[in-house]
């Protein structure tokens, strides 16, 4: 079964604009996606990235500019300055590490529900209760939300080493297991063609 290892980060408002379309490529392909949460700015930091806040004007400028046009192609709603932003991203990922290890729900669906929180709904994905919320709409048991803190701390460090291993610079950012890389939610159709090529 080919495998598509996924890096994201809960605060990303690219992983957000990916929607649900790994999980419909995947199925279509027959292959498993291994999920990987990891700390964005920690990774800019390790790979010569800037943060945003810390990104020319020019370039911030653009960058809402893009997401602006990447939400309308994808029919998302997006608030392009969300109260909530950025936050504290490490509960949300703890909370989707525990899921991750207890099984029983839908984790494409999960990511979802934390980015959407985030840049459509107002939320803070540092708060318990919101992280409850999303898990509960993914099919998993809320309680999660307040298990595996140490798991998922030292899984969620792991991520970051594995993804700078990996050569990933950005979120959402996908592997296959035969090396292709592909940066960006505006990839996905190639990562699609790529996985009819090689099947």
């Amino acid at each position: 079964m080919t495998q598509i290892t996924f890096y994201f980060s809960t605060l990303s408002p690219y992983t957000y604009l990916a929607g649900t379309r790994l999980e419909e490529i995947a199925a279509r392909h027959g292959a498993e996606i291994v999920y990987k949460p990891l700390d964005i700015i920690g990774m800019f930091r390790r790979t010569g990235g800037v943060p945003p806040k810390d990104r020319h004007p020019s370039r911030q400028e653009y960058r809402l500019i893009e997401m602006q046009r990447q939400a309308k192609k994808v029919g998302l709603p997006l608030n392009l300055k969300p109260a909530f932003w950025p936050t504290n991203p490490a509960p949300s990922s703890y909370a989707f590490i525990a899921a991750q290890n207890a099984g029983g729900g839908d984790l494409g669906k999960l990511y979802h529900a934390m980015t959407r929180a985030v840049w459509a709904e107002e939320k803070n994905i540092a708060e318990d209760s919101v992280i409850r919320a999303c898990l509960k709409s993914a099919g998993f048991d809320p309680a999660l939300a307040d298990s595996g803190l140490l798991t998922g701390a030292e899984t969620y460090a792991q991520n970051l080493e594995d993804a700078v291993s990996d050569g990933v610079f950005g979120a959402p950012f996908y592997i296959t297991d035969d090396g292709a890389k592909f940066w960006g939610q505006d990839r996905l159709e190639d990562l699609d063609q790529h996985l009819s090529d090689i099947a």
